[in-house]
């Protein structure tokens, strides 16, 4: 049976804390087997982290993809391009039925995503969501359905 981890993070990190959320990730997914799939939305910053060390752990790679023209959402090239990468190496990819990029999209792939999972992993700050449907909202939404969320965040740090 497999095994199942959702994802939520937040997409702006300052240097320091991508490593330090790199490092644990890395430590908590050494205690899963290969049996277990990791699920995001491959947003920018904390969740392409995830799938990045979901895929250098050799498990499988799950895409749960806001809506459409989710790609518009990236505003680098860099940004784009590793989510095309990491879209093109995962093993399932779920498509909602939004046609652009928003708010009520990101909050429905974040209830999906949390929907499916078995434990979340939020890399999460502890403060208010800076929009509907963000990190403290899909946090929320696990724990009121009695989903396990572990939270990574560098004790003192701030988000940008």
């Amino acid at each position: 049976m497999t095994y199942v981890i959702g994802f939520t993070g937040h997409q702006t990190l300052p240097r320091q804390v991508g490593e330090f959320v790199q490092s644990r990730l890395a430590e908590l997914l050494n205690d899963y087997d290969r049996k277990t799939i990791g699920i995001t939305s491959l947003a920018r910053g904390a969740d392409q982290l995830f799938a990045r060390c979901i895929l250098s752990g050799r498990f499988s790679l799950g895409v749960v993809i806001p809506c459409e023209r989710y790609e518009e959402s990236f505003s680098s090239d860099a940004d784009r391009t590793s989510y095309h990468e990491l879209l093109s190496q995962a093993d399932e990819v779920e498509h909602l039925p939004f046609p652009y990029p928003s708010e009520e999209a990101y909050y429905a792939a974040g209830r999906r995503i949390v929907d499916r999972s078995d434990q979340m992993i939020a890399v999460w700050d502890g403060e208010p969501s800076r929009g509907f449907g963000g990190t403290a909202d899909i946090v929320n939404y696990a724990t009121s359905l009695g989903i396990g969320v572990t939270t990574i965040w560098p004790p003192g740090a701030r988000r940008v």
